[in-house]
């Protein structure tokens, strides 16, 4: 398939900040995506675009938000850092919670400049809390902590082998990727999540037992795609008893055709020039 013919998608980048003790690059800010998401996005043959933060103490030039959303297709937001309680109005309870502030600003803004833009956006564990406190949700800023009766969602000797399960809401969205599936194995690694829910959203899965949002798509289906997972699709292995993921990377990437495809068709026709 020609390049031109592929699906550009803006991947957000994890940032690195400034650390004198790093061997490499010693006191420099690092912006950098994660292999995984990137080549499962990539196994569709969409092209994928880290976007590097336009703005900070070494900015150049005026690149902005807008001309990213203009020129990609869709954005995916991934892991990393907490996200800062600060964004949804909390104190931190604890130092280790106080999160990334800045890649919060970032990933709001860019956020805000693909739904300018009509162009969908998806979301996977950072991705969907952010994507919720951006819209008014809230968050618990540690799941064991706050969450009577909650189990570990995020082991740090196991990381992406830890798992538990999931059950779907039907009748949602989801549920329609997987017809006649109520309950699935996914893998879990992180210790925040939503506490309230934006109303912009509506839950598509909830953790067994403790009840955790595991997934959320935007109600309103008149306005932008916006879906998230708060388990890492990327990290499914070929085989394994976990919910293969293909079938919400196809949703997203189809509402990503569709709106370039109708982004194209409002553009212009210029006039043939005669001979």
């Amino acid at each position: 398939m020609p390049a031109a013919s592929r699906l550009k998608i803006g991947l957000s980048a994890c940032f690195s900040h400034a650390d004198p003790a790093r061997s490499l690059f010693t006191g420099k800010t690092l912006q950098y995506v994660e292999q995984s998401i990137a080549h499962w996005l990539m196994s569709s043959g969409a092209m994928v675009v880290m976007v590097p933060c336009p703005t900070g103490s070494t900015q150049r030039g005026d690149v902005t938000y807008a001309h990213y959303a203009q020129w990609l297709d869709g954005l995916v937001l991934h892991g990393g850092a907490d996200v800062w309680p600060g964004s949804y109005g909390e104190t931190p309870l604890k130092e280790q919670w106080s999160g990334d502030h800045l890649r919060d600003d970032y990933d709001k803004a860019l956020v805000a400049a693909f739904e300018a833009v009509g162009k969908p956006v998806f979301g996977v564990c950072r991705g969907l809390q952010l994507l919720n406190v951006a819209f008014g949700g809230t968050l618990y800023q540690d799941i064991e902590t706050q969450v009577p009766d909650s189990f570990i969602h995020r082991d740090a000797s196991t990381y992406d082998l830890n798992f538990h399960s999931v059950d779907i809401v039907q009748g949602s969205r989801l549920s329609a990727l997987y017809p006649g599936v109520e309950r699935v194995r996914v893998n879990s690694i992180h210790h925040q999540g939503i506490k309230d829910l934006s109303p912009e959203f509506e839950a598509e899965a909830h953790s067994v037992t403790d009840g955790i949002v595991e997934a959320i798509r935007r109600k309103d289906r008149s306005k932008s795609y916006i879906a998230a997972l708060q388990w890492h699709p990327e990290f499914h292995q070929a085989g394994s008893d976990t919910i293969d993921d293909g079938a919400v990377l196809q949703d997203f990437l189809q509402a990503v055709a569709a709106a370039k495809d109708t982004q194209n068709r409002r553009q212009p026709t210029l006039p043939l020039l005669a001979s």
